[in-house]
């Protein structure tokens, strides 16, 4: 009984040093009445759109470990990739996903991480002296395409500024206080846009008005200076194209009817 208060107490110890990957939420249950020692672990963690994540299991060297089973739930697919002390691994994701060691312990590797690669991530780990079992529920943080412009609606100016596509959902505030709508639109993938609308009042000078977007991913606030549109240059071009052909047929029907 002694010898399973110690691993407790390690385990313990230990788990701030081996939960720092990403940004994490856990609670853990340790079973001291059986033998060996069991580990349940509840988990959360949210990883930056495009960075390298690791998910842990354990906190155990990779000489005593017997076998790592990481059992993947995604949104569109489901996998497996395991290891064995005896070289029987299996890997059914295909995707990039692999069990990796750094300082002798075990870890599975995400490259790239993308929305795709949220789901639940189970993982089961049997080692010299006990057992460990984790749920993860991985998420990503993406940071949204930003933009601001201005509107002529009727005779009044409304600016406009948006926040597209990014995870969590932005804020957006106005360097006036005034009242401003604003919408959020969540797409399939995960990702929420979110868009605010203020009426600028006749006795303000639209130049001087600034939008401040806030996200988790930045450390520091975007703030955009919202303009009236103007057309690409190419749109230009192709007006421009357009109106000298019909320029062009309606001289030579003109020219035509005079030779009749």
């Amino acid at each position: 009984m002694h010898k399973l208060w110690i691993y407790v107490v390690i385990f313990l110890l230990s788990k701030e040093g081996f939960l720092t990957e990403g940004t994490t939420n856990s609670n853990i249950t340790v079973n001291t009445t059986t033998s060996p020692l069991k580990v349940y672990v509840n988990r959360k963690e949210v990883f930056n759109l495009g960075s390298d994540a690791r998910l842990i299991c354990n906190n155990r060297t990779q000489t005593k470990a017997i076998f790592v089973i990481w059992d993947i739930k995604l949104k569109h697919k489901a996998c497996n990739i395991s290891f064995s002390n005896e070289d029987q691994n299996i890997n059914t994701c295909d995707d990039g996903k692999s069990i990796q060691n750094s300082t002798d312990q075990w870890f599975l590797h995400i490259p790239n991480f993308s929305a795709s690669d949220v789901g639940a991530y189970r993982c089961e780990s049997t080692y010299t002296g006990g057992n460990e079992n984790y749920k993860i529920v991985v998420g990503v943080t993406a940071p949204p395409a930003v933009s601001g412009w201005l509107e002529r609606r009727d005779k009044k100016i409304v600016a406009v500024c948006r926040a597209e596509k990014g995870n969590p959902a932005a804020n957006i505030s106005w360097s006036i206080r005034l009242y401003h709508s604003v919408t959020q639109q969540n797409d399939p993938d995960g990702f929420v846009t979110v868009e605010s609308q203020l009426e600028i009042p006749q006795h303000i000078d639209a130049k001087y008005l600034t939008c401040h977007i806030r996200h988790q991913f930045w450390e520091q606030e975007k703030i955009l200076m919202p303009k009236f549109r103007e057309f690409p240059q190419w749109i230009r071009i192709v007006v421009v194209f357009i109106i000298i052909i019909l320029g062009l047929l309606i001289f030579a029907l003109k020219k035509r009817r005079c030779l009749q």
